[in-house]
């Protein structure tokens, strides 16, 4: 019953995890910070390495980075962006 089946079922954490690697991701840390960019990797820990990173700070762009590296134990939640980056209009 732990099947994977073709049928797209249930996922686990680590399933979704590895799926968005090399992915655009938004990052909320417990400060309320926000990190977007593409995700390079994780550990176990949810230390989350990421590429062309922006931080935002009650939703105004703060900085840019180009590498950025974050502990796991600051992370409340990873969300895959489904939107571009550049959303204004």
């Amino acid at each position: 019953m732990s099947g994977g089946g073709s049928g797209g079922g249930v996922k686990t954490p680590a399933d979704f995890l590895k799926s968005i690697r090399g992915r655009p991701v938004v990052v909320k840390l417990n400060s309320g910070v926000d990190y977007r960019g593409i995700l390079a990797c994780l550990d176990g820990y949810m230390n989350i390495a990421m590429e062309q990173t922006e931080e935002y700070v009650n939703g105004q762009l703060k900085n840019k980075y180009g590498d950025a590296f974050i502990r796991g134990n600051n992370v409340l939640y990873i969300s895959t962006s489904k939107r571009t980056l550049a959303e204004g209009a």
